[in-house]
């Protein structure tokens, strides 16, 4: 009697928020660039809400008519973004009727080189639809997490399946112990152009961090789960239909972001820092972000990716088959990437695997390890044409003090990172 009581109590203040202070994981301090500054505290001492569906995590992110105010939310199991108003998922068919992947191609040619809207009856119908769906599809699946709040998973597993989860100037915020499943996008657009071949261009990441400041991303899981791009429809050359962008982009002016005790777990394009080789009137001075005790696990390249940002990169462990990896860290534009003790384990490959020019300068790192000997990236990154000197120290920005063994790097990241592990 007692528990099936406690259990109808439970139900009926679902979303009834409470007075109350952030839970204990929330209260503690990030290390890395989210210290700077204000710091980050998401919504300690705010309202509490504990969500359960799509619409409630959206009525909790509205917070009442008040998104700033400081709130904590508690995810309690799957949230699906594909969620309708009466429960049922919608799919493809929902988001724009008609719409055939096959027959979009087959508008580009046999060899995917050009559209036309005349190549067939129906080319100019799936070009509108494609576009169509891909706003609805948007319209959907996005939610956008406001200032001052803490995004919290209830245990370990707590989900958020095919959400494009969103930060658009918001301040103050932390995202943690949840496991993020990159949206599949339905409506994927092939660009003729892009590269020798041509290339698939999916539209929504996992996470996008656009002109954020203060963010924490802490204990998290980012994955294609169980929508692998290896499972996805053959498209031009042979190769498979790109369905996915990034697990988390931070883009456009963000700063002071941490990333730690994190798993980014059998992607593509994982992380990346910076919008375009355009945008340094945005970013230049701006995205600083600290990468700390995450694992990167059957990553093919961007572990990050950085254009302009002051980006600090320590007792990382990156894990992969040699033959599915182009790199790991990418120096980008006017990028100056500090890498500290990170651990590469790369099966038979080579250290120029953990790091690559695109389009940068500066790249510099003090005792990481590869395959179990030091990796020499400072001549990895020479022989690239990168100078060592970044222009920053991490040591001279915050204090944090970093594991200084492989085996010690190894046994934390594999022990606490991802979600349902030990925040201490």
């Amino acid at each position: 009697m007692r528990r099936a009581l406690g259990a109808l109590l439970a139900c009926a203040f679902l979303l009834v928020p409470t007075e109350a202070s952030a839970s204990t994981s929330a209260a503690r301090t990030p290390v890395g660039w989210a210290a700077s500054g204000t710091g980050t505290t998401g919504g300690a001492g705010g309202t509490t809400w504990t969500v359960r569906t799509r619409a409630e995590l959206k009525e909790a992110l509205a917070n009442k008519g008040e998104p700033s105010a400081p709130k904590v939310i508690r995810v309690v199991g799957d949230i699906d973004g594909h969620e309708a108003a009466d429960g049922s998922l919608l799919g493809e068919q929902d988001y724009a009727p008609g719409y055939d992947l096959a027959k979009y191609m087959s508008c580009f040619g046999a060899d995917g080189s050009t559209w036309s809207d005349t190549r067939h009856d129906y080319c100019k119908q799936q070009r509108q639809l494609r576009q169509t769906g891909s706003t609805n599809e948007k319209l959907q699946i996005q939610l956008t997490v406001p200032s001052n709040t803490t995004l919290v998973g209830a245990g370990g597993s707590a989900r958020l399946l095919g959400v494009f989860l969103t930060v658009n100037t918001g301040t103050n915020i932390i995202v943690r112990n949840l496991e993020l499943e990159a949206p599949v996008d339905h409506f994927t657009s092939w660009s003729p152009d892009d590269g020798t071949q041509g290339n698939w261009n999916a539209r929504f990441d996992a996470m996008t961090v656009i002109t954020g400041r203060n963010i924490w991303v802490d204990h998290c899981t980012f994955t294609d789960g169980r929508f692998p791009d290896r499972e996805a429809p053959l498209g031009f050359h042979g190769e498979h239909v790109q369905r996915h962008d990034g697990l988390l982009d931070i883009e456009d002016g963000s700063d002071f972001v941490t990333v730690s005790d994190s798993r980014f777990t059998d992607h593509d394009k994982a992380l990346l820092i910076g919008s375009g080789d355009g945008r340094g009137d945005r970013d230049r001075g701006h995205l600083k972000v600290t990468f700390a005790r995450n694992l990167f696990t059957d990553i093919v390249q961007r572990g990050p990716r950085v254009r302009f940002g002051q980006v600090h990169v320590v007792n990382n462990v990156y894990r992969g088959r040699t033959a599915d990896t182009l790199y790991a860290l990418g120096v980008g534009l006017e990028s100056a990437i500090f890498s500290e003790r990170n651990v590469f384990r790369y099966p038979r490959g080579s250290s120029a695997l953990a790091v690559a020019d695109y389009g940068g300068d500066h790249f510099r790192d003090t005792g990481s390890w590869f395959n179990g000997r030091p990796a020499r990236l400072n001549a990895v990154a020479s022989g690239l044409g990168l100078t060592s000197d970044v222009g920053w120290d991490p040591a001279d920005t915050y204090d944090y003090r970093p594991l200084t063994s492989r085996p010690a790097v190894e046994r934390y990241v594999l022990k606490h990172a991802g979600t349902g592990r030990s925040y201490e």
